[in-house]
């Protein structure tokens, strides 16, 4: 009898250790977790999406790294990125119709102020920036020409030319071929000439377009593969990584060009979905760092510091005579004066077709 009521207390005293331990061990975890010194681990791990055009790959591949080491130090989070690139008009319609991208890297203002319109950017995105305008890198017009430039192309009168078969592609479905269109016209208007001298100036022009490929990678096809065509209007940045990859292209900068500048903005209701906003900003801010302006510089890209501008000079020259899209009254006024149905380039392409 003795035995067994001692047998009795030593399993429950056992027992009663056990449970004690077990509270005792859930406690401590409890209180680490919640310590000021825990917060990074209990949030150690954030993933941002960027989308963005194709030729920024270059770029982005060098910055996020550096990104990624700066926020660890910073906070003690580890931030991955999920990645997609394409050409602009591609990947604004991906975003507004559900790729939950965090970050949107694009073309031209024209395709971020579609994604606002669908009420998934806020407006006013534009002066979150440091630089107040949205604006991350930027390029200019070039003229691609063929080896030894045959024809002796030097600027964009030299496009208005009989001899002078050119290959661009349509702006009217392709984003980036409305920088050629308004660089062109750009070239009249921002020189002292007319808008009908400027209408006269590019219907000369786009009559010694034989076909206009739907896109820039298309006009490019034709160009180099299909041999179409003296010259071919493409973007400083293209010919210079171009130019890296092994392909030295004969091209020509006129001096009065245009500012082909490129946004960055973050998607106000992905970000907040899916609670990126702290770090998808930051990354947006870091963008604007003399370590990221010239990993753009270094792939083609003019910077927007002057800090960067200054170190890159040699590699990237003046223009005397440089405008910007804002000069015609922004994009929003653009696609409507020049590139809806019914609208300027339409006018142009119908006198083409008379004549």
């Amino acid at each position: 009898m003795w035995l067994d009521n001692w047998n009795r207390w030593q399993r429950t005293s056992l027992k009663s250790f056990i449970s004690l331990f077990l509270v005792v061990v859930s406690l401590s975890v409890a209180i680490a977790a919640c310590s000021p010194g825990n917060n990074h681990r209990a949030v150690a791990r954030k993933e941002l999406t960027l989308v963005s055009y194709a030729v920024t790959r270059a770029a982005y591949k060098n910055i996020i790294p550096l990104f990624v080491e700066y926020w660890r130090e910073k906070t003690g989070q580890k931030v991955t990125f999920g990645q997609s690139y394409g050409s602009s008009g591609s990947q604004t319609r991906a975003v507004i119709n559900g790729l939950e991208a965090d970050i949107v890297a694009l073309a031209l203002s024209a395709d971020t102020l579609q994604i606002q319109d669908a009420g998934l950017i806020k407006p006013g995105w534009e002066k979150k920036t440091p630089n107040g305008d949205g604006i991350v890198h930027s390029s200019v017009g070039v003229i691609v020409t063929r080896e030894d430039n045959p024809k002796n192309i030097k600027s964009w009168d030299d496009l208005a030319r009989d001899d002078v078969r050119v290959v661009t592609a349509n702006p009217k479905t392709s984003g980036g071929a409305r920088w050629n269109y308004m660089a062109l016209w750009g070239k009249v208007t921002k020189t002292g000439g007319t808008e009908a001298q400027a209408q006269d100036f590019v219907t000369q022009v786009y009559a010694n377009v034989p076909v206009l490929p739907r896109d820039a990678r298309e006009a490019t096809d034709a160009f180099f593969v299909q041999k179409q065509g003296d010259a071919l209007i493409n973007y400083e940045n293209e010919v210079i990584l171009a130019k890296q990859q092994g392909q030295d292209l004969p091209y020509i900068i006129p001096d009065i060009n245009i500012s082909i500048d490129s946004p960055i903005a973050v998607v106000d209701s992905y970000v907040d979905k899916q609670g990126n906003r702290e770090v998808a900003e930051a990354f947006v801010q870091f963008l604007f760092t003399p370590a990221a302006q010239r990993e753009f510089a270094k792939v083609g890209f003019r910077s927007v510091i002057p800090e960067v501008v200054a170190e890159f000079s040699d590699t990237y020259p003046q223009i005397s005579t440089l405008f910007t899209i804002e000069d015609f009254g922004g994009w929003s006024q653009v696609s409507q004066k020049f590139f809806a149905d019914g609208a300027i380039f339409d006018d142009i392409q119908t006198n083409i077709s008379r004549r």
